[in-house]
Order: C-alpha cells, then sequence, then structure tokens
C-alpha cells in the first residue's frame, strides 16, 4: 500500500487532499521543489527499479531523486491515494531536436482528467518539468508558477512547449494510448541499458526552487533564474561534484566506487 503520509511529508504539503485541481496544482509544484531528477543510478551501471517499494524507498525514504519513470510513477500512486485519476502516457523527446526527427517515446508523463477537463501533468522532465499541470486544450498559453506553457496539435499527437526567454520550445510529442506497467517497464528497459540512452553516458540532474532552477550536465553547473541572465561554473573535482549534488540537488550521493567513477568519466569528458 502506498504511504500516502511521509510522500506528502517528503514533499512540504500539507494542504488539502481532496481531488481538486487546486489540489494538483499545489502538488505538482511541491513534488519538484523537493524530488530532484538525476540519474546517478543509470551512469554508474546500476538497476532502476520501478515496483512501487523501490520508489517509495529512493524517492520518499532515501534523500535520492530520478528520472521520468520514477518520478511519474510515484505521483501516480500519489494521485490516485487522493482519489485523482491518472493515466500513463509515453511520449517522444523532442527538446532541441529537428521538429522532423522521429524518437522512440522515451518519456513518460500523466493524463489527469479532472472538472470535465484533462490535463497534462509530468514532475519528471529535468530541467524544464512544468511546475503546474497543463490543460490539454490546443493553442493556450498556460502560466505556471515558473515558465507558460502550452499544448499544440502536431499531426495525429498531441506536443507540449515552454517559452524559454521569448521563444516556443518543444519539449515532446504524446498520444493518448495508455500506458501499463509493463508498458512502462519496456521503455525503462530501454532508458536503462541501451548504449545510446542519453541517461547512461551523460550526468543529469535538475531542481526547481521559487525563482529559479538549478541544472548539472556532467561537470557544468548553472542557475536558471527567471529574471536575470543563466549563470555557470565548471566544478573542478569529484568532491566539488558530490559536493554540488548534496547541497544543491539534496541528494545522498552513494558511497560506491561504481558511483566515483562514474563521475570522474563525466568530468574528464567535458
Amino acid at each position: 500500500m502506498f504511504d500516502l503520509d511521509s510522500y506528502l511529508q517528503r514533499i512540504g504539503y500539507a494542504g488539502s487532499r481532496s481531488p481538486t485541481l487546486e489540489t494538483l496544482r499545489a502538488l505538482q509544484l511541491h513534488h519538484p521543489l523537493a524530488i530532484p531528477f538525476e540519474n546517478l543510478d543509470t551512469l554508474s551501471g546500476r538497476p532502476v527499479r520501478l515496483d512501487l517499494g523501490s520508489l517509495e524507498r529512493k524517492l520518499v525514504h532515501g534523500r535520492r531523486g530520478g528520472y521520468c519513470f520514477e518520478h511519474n510513477l510515484l505521483f501516480k500512486h500519489a494521485l490516485e491515494a487522493l482519489g485523482f485519476g491518472a493515466t500513463a502516457l509515453a511520449a517522444r523527446v523532442v527538446w532541441e531536436r529537428p521538429a522532423d526527427d522521429l524518437r522512440a517515446r522515451t518519456h513518460m508523463v500523466l493524463l489527469v482528467e479532472l472538472e470535465g477537463a484533462p490535463h497534462v501533468c509530468d514532475v519528471g522532465f529535468g530541467g524544464l518539468t512544468p511546475t503546474a499541470p497543463v490543460a490539454l486544450t490546443p493553442g493556450v498559453e498556460q502560466a505556471t508558477p515558473h515558465e507558460t506553457f502550452r499544448v499544440v496539435r502536431v499531426a495525429s499527437e498531441f506536443a507540449v512547449e515552454a517559452l524559454v526567454r521569448g521563444e516556443w520550445k518543444r519539449l515532446y510529442r504524446f498520444d493518448l494510448q495508455e500506458q501499463q506497467q509493463v508498458d512502462i517497464e519496456v521503455l525503462n528497459h530501454y532508458v536503462m541499458s541501451h548504449a545510446d540512452s542519453p541517461m547512461r553516458g551523460r550526468l543529469v540532474a535538475a531542481r526547481v526552487a521559487g525563482d529559479r532552477r538549478f541544472g548539472l550536465g556532467n561537470g557544468v553547473f548553472k542557475v536558471h533564474s527567471l529574471k536575470a541572465a543563466t549563470e555557470q561554473r565548471r566544478l573542478g573535482s569529484v568532491t566539488e561534484l558530490k559536493r554540488v549534488l548534496a547541497t544543491t540537488f539534496g541528494l545522498d550521493v552513494p558511497s560506491e566506487r561504481e558511483v566515483d567513477e562514474a563521475l570522474e568519466r563525466v568530468l574528464a569528458a567535458e
């Protein structure tokens, strides 16, 4: 059984538990504020398990984060425990890709029907995780506590876009075919183990703050402010990298030798 009380404590939420749009908006803000995006396990060759017990041990009771399947499956469990209906969908990431570049489905989002309208919920898209649900109403610009988002039609699919520095950036495309746990497990196996998976060869970490976003790509640490220019600096050692992961991203970095070796590799790659 899902430990809802521990999850809500982990994300720092003490508000209403009624399955309303207001509650959904609050939960989707609190989750990425508290639980970071990170791929330390796949980077170091450790398995990523998606059963409920593993999700709770790592993201709720442990001081860790995860990537999209972990975040959004955990969020789905929480929403269902609160009485929301949530459907898992698979998406093709097209961020910073040519418009006609066909990508495999390697991302997961949720569709939540609420007050007669469907909403896209996603707490696991790393550096541009939406901090509010986005109504599945094509063409309507929707403000969140951070960026403005919109949904657009792309042939037979939908796409989510974010307004970044005055320019619309497409994040991912998806259709409305429901994905079962077994489907998500197959997608996760690809992301976790395929040689071409971006989660295997590059360190990625992200966390939302009140008026900014923190991002880490290999050894480059960035602070994206909503009201000022992006700041960045290069981290020079595994010790410094682990200190930033612990203090800024709130992670207990595993102490295994494989993790240190993985961090040394990504620093050498910069």
